[in-house]
């Protein structure tokens, strides 16, 4: 009696353990990406920090610069810098090794639906990104310099908070254009319809003008510049659902039937 339970328990096991050396070969390969991509930059790690630093640099007074309070800070803060844009551009490989991983467990419908969700999900937070960058940077720091003239105050920041800064705005942005596939999922899985999206507009406008006023400097213009796209992509979400999925009426039927 205990022979067939042990082979089936020596099984799991032998099936787990193939499961954790695939999953450690998988992030070996996601980290080698990302290594040989930051070799390759390393070398110019002070001209990718500058490009960074460019619509600060831009908006500063003449002859204003930038900052180091920290010691080590002007050699580590670019090799961070070079390190994110390694991450940024290995994303691709990283979600492939997920992918990978994952695949196998999914049916084929699911596999069907990742696949572009994944696509676009990374292609619209490189776009917040950049939105932020050529779009929000420049006019923070245009406002921040007209607030400082008045006073007689010099706009200068460490390198080190100004990294902090970006990360922050690149991140909040980034999320914030994947408002559409959040959208699109929980109207594909059933959670809500595109009636009920209709319906809860008045919060998310005002859900969308809180979260501005948290994150961005405070400013009535920043926060506009937040808050607007994502009412607008919240919109684009609607639309991408009525469009792939339908109204949203019949969406847990589908979901189950496809399932």
């Amino acid at each position: 009696m205990s022979d067939p339970q042990q082979k089936q328990d020596e099984g799991t096991e032998e099936t787990f353990i193939s499961h954790l050396v695939e999953l450690r070969d998988r992030i070996m390969r996601a980290g080698i990406a990302v290594i040989v991509v930051f070799v390759s930059l390393v070398y110019w790690a002070p001209d990718i920090f500058k490009l960074l630093a460019r619509p600060l640099m831009n908006n500063l007074p003449k002859d204003g610069k930038m900052i180091v309070t920290d010691v080590t800070g002007s050699f580590f803060v670019p090799m961070k810098v070079t390190m994110l844009v390694a991450f940024v551009i290995a994303l691709p490989v990283v979600l492939y090794q997920i992918w990978a991983f994952v695949a196998p467990g999914l049916y084929q419908h699911e596999k069907k639906l990742v696949a572009p969700l994944v696509a676009s999900s990374y292609t619209l937070f490189l776009c917040g990104m950049a939105f932020a960058y050529f779009v929000v940077f420049p006019t923070i720091f245009r406002v921040m310099a007209h607030y400082n003239a008045p006073l007689g105050a010099e706009m200068t920041t460490d390198i080190d908070n100004y990294l902090s800064f970006v990360l922050t705005m690149f991140i909040a942005f980034g999320v914030t254009f994947e408002v559409p596939i959040v959208v699109v999922i929980l109207v594909r899985m059933g959670l809500v319809t595109v009636k009920k999206l209709k319906e809860v507009r008045p919060y998310v406008i005002v859900g969308a003008f809180i979260i501005a006023a948290v994150v961005t400097p405070p400013d009535v213009f920043s926060q506009l510049i937040l808050a607007l796209p994502l009412i607008v992509l919240y919109e684009a979400g609607i639309i991408a659902a009525r469009i792939f999925i339908g109204t949203g009426e019949k969406a847990p039927d589908e979901s189950k039937a496809t399932s």
